[in-house]
């Protein structure tokens, strides 16, 4: 009876393990042949049907459309760079910025994706440490920048603005403006803070013993 226990909690034990090995990856590869195919499918019904790539070859090309959006987005950005594109965005900027809604969307979704995509910002580069939803409980957040504007010139201390994101969807979240003395700096990298956040803390980076907190 102990030998058929311990040869079942055996295969329990192995099958667990593979779902953790194979689980990670399996997902992966959907989530990826999914977003792969849904830029397919969209890119397709753009394309005129007699240049459709499957039936001017004998066999089907994944990802194809999303080859296709990589070299229409990198073209469209050539463009951009010239006079004549500059002078063009310039243009649909100005006609935009006379929509009510929509200039203010596309406002905040352009200064986003600057921030981003800049290369020299420090946004979302810092994981921190604060005091939230009250003292004594604490919380990680990402450090995008120091306070400025209105929000600073009504407070004398030197403060930072700070996204808290939600458990297990990092993409929303609260925006705190917090004083940067009450601010601990983390070592932990981006990829390692998202990673706790998204595991709701199952998932925890290795200990490097060398916090400080701001001054």
């Amino acid at each position: 009876m102990d030998k058929s226990k311990s040869f079942l909690s055996k295969i329990r034990s192995y099958f667990l393990t593979g779902v953790v090995v194979t689980a990670p990856v399996g997902l992966t590869f959907y989530v990826a042949f999914l977003f792969i195919g849904f830029i397919d499918g969209k890119v397709r019904e753009i394309i005129p049907s007699k240049y459709h790539y499957d039936s001017l070859l004998p066999f089907d090309i994944p990802g194809i459309g999303l080859v296709i959006v990589f070299l229409l987005l990198t073209f469209v950005g050539f463009l951009t760079a010239g006079l004549v594109g500059r002078f063009v965005i310039r243009l649909g900027e100005k006609i935009i910025a006379r929509l009510p809604i929509i200039r203010s969307i596309y406002g905040a979704l352009k200064q986003i994706f600057e921030s981003i995509l800049n290369s020299s910002s420090k946004s979302f580069r810092e994981v921190v440490l604060i005091e939230y939803p009250r003292k004594g409980i604490w919380a990680i957040g990402f450090i995008t920048g120091n306070t400025k504007g209105e929000v600073k010139s009504i407070r004398s201390e030197e403060m930072v603005n700070v996204f808290l994101p939600t458990t297990p969807n990092p993409t929303s979240g609260f925006l705190l403006f917090v004083p940067k003395k009450d601010v601990t700096i983390l070592n932990m990298s981006i990829e390692e803070g998202i990673k706790m956040v998204i595991s709701g803390g199952i998932v925890t980076p290795k200990y490097k013993n060398n916090q400080k907190k701001t001054k």
